[in-house]
């Protein structure tokens, strides 16, 4: 009879001490960052820092990382009554810290502890990394969590908003390849030069500047793009109009494109350009408008996915390319089609 009442009460003391385990693990203290936007045409954006099951929050001291060449910090401000220190930032690491003031008790319970406003520098996709938070109670006992939280906030083009090809540009922004017109404006209807898009191409394929001599006359010394020409010549993806002229400021036609593109996938697959395969333009009513020396790149162009008509049946080989379609077209031509 003991040994039975002995073994119940240590079963009631266990399952006790379970209990009371989990109800303090449900009850700890949690931490959580949320951005107002994850993408806007909008350069400012705010995180919000949430406390959760907060025991005595008396002051604080968070840390953050993040791009400077990205995001610069425009305020932070904390929902807690009491005395705020202006953010720190050294490098890449922001330092803001709070506390209340006077013999007074810490916060308790669920709340938003501070927010902090960020100005987005340039278009694309910037990250903020949460990697610290220490609190202080009200005896002044400290405790430090290290933390892995992080959001990302995408400053897209004012002109794009709605577009399209909003998603390919972006990421295209984001891998560096093409640029907006100005910090607020990509300008995607714009039409593209010669020179531009094989600007698109070099990068791309990171093509190194420089390789290669110059045979074009009209690609000046110390231009923008003389570096780009070279490299893409000596690579074989682009030829001129004539043999010492590129036209590098004339508007790139559709059917032009469709030549650079198709030697530069067989430059990045390290294959000639013989055995890559065609595929039928007959699909188009305006196949005859399409140049001899064309026909073979563009069917390539079409059958490998990286380009297609206007619409369902026309290809319009002689109109121009927009900024938009050469961003799309690139983002294609990486990821494999």
């Amino acid at each position: 009879m003991y040994r039975k009442i002995l073994m119940n009460s240590l079963i009631c003391t266990i399952c006790t001490m379970l209990w009371m385990s989990a109800a303090s693990a449900e009850k700890a203290s949690d931490f959580v960052m949320k951005a107002s936007d994850k993408e806007s045409a909008k350069a400012q954006f705010t995180i919000t820092l949430s406390g959760e099951n907060m025991k005595d929050l008396y002051a604080y001291e968070v840390k953050f990382k993040f791009d400077p060449d990205q995001l610069e910090v425009v305020k932070a401000e904390s929902s807690i009554k009491g005395f705020s220190v202006s953010p720190i930032v050294k490098n890449n690491e922001i330092t803001f810290a709070h506390t209340k003031i006077g013999n007074v008790k810490g916060e308790a319970g669920n709340m938003d502890i501070s927010t902090i406003t960020f100005k987005a520098k340039k278009a694309g996709t910037a990250k903020v990394n949460w990697t610290s938070m220490k609190i202080i109670d009200q005896n002044l006992k400290d405790q430090s969590f290290m933390l892995t939280q992080s959001v990302d906030f995408t400053k897209i083009f004012s002109d794009i908003v709605g577009h399209w090809a909003k998603d390919d540009i972006m990421q295209m922004v984001n891998k560096s390849i093409v640029e907006g017109i100005d910090n607020d404006r990509f300008a995607p209807n714009n039409n593209v030069t010669r020179a531009q898009f094989a600007a698109l191409i070099a990068r791309a394929l990171k093509l190194k500047e420089g390789n290669g001599k110059n045979p074009f006359a009209d690609v000046k010394a110390g231009s923008w793009y003389e570096e780009t020409v070279k490299s893409a010549y000596a690579a074989g993806i682009i030829t001129g109009l004539t043999s010492s002229s590129f036209a590098p400021d004339k508007s790139i036609t559709r059917e032009e494109m469709s030549v650079m593109l198709m030697r530069a996938k067989a430059y990045a697959a390290g294959v000639k350009i013989d055995s890559l395969k065609t595929g039928s333009l007959k699909g188009f009513k305006d196949e005859g408008d399409i140049s001899e020396w064309a026909k073979k790149s563009v069917g390539f162009a079409i059958a490998s996915g990286l380009l297609k008509g206007r619409t369902a049946s026309s290809f319009s080989p002689k109109k121009f390319t927009t900024r938009a379609e050469s961003a799309v077209v690139i983002k294609r031509l990486l990821s494999g089609n």
